[in-house]
């Protein structure tokens, strides 16, 4: 697929989950005025597309205030750690323990920032279960394999809020009908739970369209940024 045709792909399916997800509009934060600042923010953002996880961090703290998250699926921590650093109780949630990177970038200042050998996150080595949301106010699955579904209903069960960049159908109990994007699948379902959900996206490669329910988790008034 050219960049044109992936594009165009990417911005089609973005309006089709704004159309299922419409029905939730009058029921969910308005975040609007992040499209104005993503926009001023273009240039800026054009050499960090592979940044994702310094670029959720960013978006989860400018629109949320902190409290408790779970990273579901988080390997190495990164996110939690960021999350960590700006006052968030982050638990990372994965049954396979890797260490914190020992480096990483700081998109703000452009700078690359070593971590101490010590620094940790705190971590639960085990799959994620729809019973662990209700210890968390937001869950967190960038590319979480298996585990939408359990995310969703979660937040159905135990009023959590949840982000998610869904990657593929792999060990999920749903599969899309022929046609049908996994992504779109996803939004209904949630919708169908009675979940106020919505579409954003980030300037990192890959699939990078989330979608987003603030559940009980606090929410800041982004217009005043």
């Amino acid at each position: 697929m050219t960049k044109h045709k992936d594009r165009e792909f990417g911005q089609n399916l973005y309006e089709r989950l704004e159309e299922i997800t419409a029905v939730t509009t009058l029921h969910r934060p308005d975040f609007t005025y992040q499209q104005q600042v993503e926009a001023g923010r273009a240039r800026e953002l054009r050499k960090m597309k592979k940044f994702r996880f310094q670029l959720l961090h960013r978006w989860l703290t400018e629109h949320f205030a902190p409290c408790r998250v779970a990273d579901i699926a988080g390997g190495k921590g990164l996110l939690a750690h960021l999350l960590q650093q700006s006052g968030w109780q982050a638990t990372v949630i994965d049954p396979t323990y890797q260490p914190l990177p020992d480096k990483y970038k700081d998109i703000a200042t452009g700078q690359r920032v070593r971590l101490d050998a010590a620094e940790q996150v705190h971590y639960l080595n085990k799959p994620f279960t729809r019973e662990m949301g209700q210890q968390y106010d937001l869950l967190v699955g960038m590319h979480a394999h298996g585990c939408n579904i359990a995310i969703i209903d979660a937040a159905a069960a135990y009023g959590c809020g949840f982000v998610l960049f869904p990657c593929c159908v792999i060990d999920e109990p749903l599969i899309p009908p022929i046609g049908v994007h996994w992504l779109e699948s996803l939004a209904e379902y949630a919708v169908q739970q009675g979940r106020a959900v919505a579409p954003f996206r980030l300037n990192f490669k890959g699939q990078n369209i989330g979608l987003y329910d603030a559940g009980r988790c606090p929410v800041k008034d982004v217009i005043n940024l």
